[in-house]
């Protein structure tokens, strides 16, 4: 019997340097004639914000900024940027940033026009269905990095810090009317970021390729993602303005994210309480568990790396052939190898391990991640063995 599936992808987007001077006519192209520009504090007063913020004023929309959010923003911060999208009198959200600025610009957006909490909207069931989908603001997605690929997304992430976990908020109309990806935008970022938020993109991709499932446009959206990080993350890591390295980087992190919706793992499932737990960053955390994911994964995906090896260009191709490719990659931008390196100690292991394997990503993980498995990527990530 031939398979069945429900596939759906994603908006449109606006590709290329200095697409960014779209960015008024976009907003009016849906309706938007005072914007509020969300972005993170680091990012508030960058240059490229403020050029984004004064492109709308000049023409003659009532635009405003707002920038209080954490790295792995905390539901405080939406309450704030409620407040300011309310009392500005606004009609729609520019998300501006990585993904911590287009996921609170998203779920502002969302919840401008609902009543209930915010939790009462996590991506369990149906739980979408109880929100007001005429109360949904439109949203502007503006990547400045390359990696989350939230532009592309129908949810949002929101750090819980009740049970710190981070807990994911969904609903079809999260997803952004209009996308301009300019990788102008990306030049600027330091080089460890570039790495991390590269090794993000890398990671959706290679997880979205080996979960369980038929969905051949996300395997095949996933594997040239994959190339094209193999082929330009070191280049943008060490010429930061190459453009060139920039756009293929963005095209990976969009493509990656619009994979994903086949389903993520186990690299996912513990950077997530990782980063909850100890702050870390998400795209460094994925890429410091990713080989010991791969080994652990191994039984139930070696003949499906042995092709996306091979499609890579990678000599002898294989597992042993992909996994030494992702170690040298690593090394070569700077990832930490072990847990330790990356800041995390193993004194919350078991909390950790126990987070994991209740994570929404991990039953996307090709073999089940209980809480054995859980403990022994752990343990390998904190010794630095790859078995």
């Amino acid at each position: 019997m031939s398979p069945t599936a429900n596939w759906n992808y994603p908006t449109a987007i606006k590709f290329g340097a200095g697409r960014i001077k779209e960015l008024a006519e976009v907003c009016r192209s849906q309706g938007i004639t005072r914007p509020l520009l969300v972005t993170d504090s680091g990012l508030a007063r960058a240059p490229i914000t403020t050029a984004a913020l004064d492109s709308l004023l000049a023409a003659g929309l009532g635009a405003a900024l707002f920038g209080d959010l954490k790295p792995n923003p905390i539901e405080a911060n939406l309450l704030h940027g409620l407040q300011a999208y309310r009392a500005g009198g606004h009609d729609g959200v520019v998300a501006f940033g990585g993904g911590s600025g287009l996921d609170m610009g998203k779920l502002i957006a969302f919840m401008s026009g609902q009543s209930r909490p915010v939790w009462d909207f996590e991506d369990i069931g149906d739980w979408w269905t109880r929100a007001d989908a005429d109360g949904i603001a439109p949203v502007i997605a503006v990547p400045t990095t390359a990696g989350t690929g939230s532009e592309v997304g129908r949810a949002g992430v929101l750090t819980d810090e009740r049970t710190h976990t981070k807990r994911i908020i969904f609903h079809p109309k999260m997803l952004p009317k209009v996308v301009i990806c300019d990788p102008e935008l990306t030049v600027g970022m330091p080089a460890k970021i570039t790495a991390g938020t590269g090794m993000d993109a890398f990671s959706h991709c290679l997880e979205a390729y080996c979960a369980p499932g038929f969905h051949p446009m996300a395997d095949g959206i996933a594997v040239e993602g994959m190339r094209l990080v193999a082929k330009s993350l070191r280049r943008a890591v060490q010429v930061p303005a190459d453009l060139d390295a920039r756009a293929d980087m963005m095209a990976a992190a969009a493509m990656g994210a619009t994979a994903f919706q086949k389903g993520l793992g186990g690299m996912h499932a513990l950077s997530h309480p990782v980063g909850a737990v100890y702050d870390t960053h998400h795209g460094m955390t994925n890429a410091t568990f990713m080989p010991y994911v791969l080994s652990f994964n191994r039984a139930a995906i070696d003949e499906r790396i042995t092709r996306l090896a091979a499609y890579m260009g990678l000599p002898n191709p294989g597992f042993d052939s992909f996994l030494a490719f992702v170690l040298k990659l690593r090394a070569d931008i700077g990832v930490p190898h072990t847990l330790g390196e990356l800041g995390v100690d193993d004194s919350q292991a078991e909390l950790i391990a126990g987070m994991a394997i209740v994570d929404p990503s991990a039953a996307g993980n090709p073999v089940l991640l209980d809480l054995a498995g859980a403990s022994a990527i752990l343990s390998a990530a904190s010794q630095g063995r790859v078995w």
